[in-house]
């Protein structure tokens, strides 16, 4: 991963808040990061095929959902950016965080092992 291209995919708001979310949370759905972060689903869906197209992230598909997690082969580098970035700015995704865990009817989660 070029880093001027990383940069360039979280230099926009909600695509930094919606990576933050989902390192934070292990994985998220469109209709998660639509509650918390208040946007529309079509702008959502936008963003988070930005960062799948940037290899950020990675998605997979069970049953009608979409769950969206952090690209596994990022470079060291990339994560270590990333989750530092979370660790030291918490207050930034709160209110996200905040209004996800209100968000009732949640989707299940089918277990990702065996």
């Amino acid at each position: 991963m070029n880093p001027v291209q990383f940069y360039k995919c979280l230099a926009d708001e909600t695509r930094l808040r919606s990576l933050l979310l989902i390192a934070h949370e292990g994985e998220l759905c469109v209709c998660e990061l639509t509650e918390a972060l208040q946007q529309s689903q079509p702008k959502v869906s936008r963003h988070l095929a930005q960062l799948r197209n940037c290899s950020l992230l990675q998605d997979r598909r069970q049953g009608q959902w979409v769950f969206y997690r952090i690209n596994p082969t990022l470079p060291a580098w990339a994560k270590s950016v990333m989750l530092e970035t979370l660790g030291a700015n918490q207050q930034f995704i709160e209110g996200n965080l905040r209004r996800l865990c209100k968000m009732g009817a949640r989707p299940e989660r089918a277990s990702l092992c065996c």
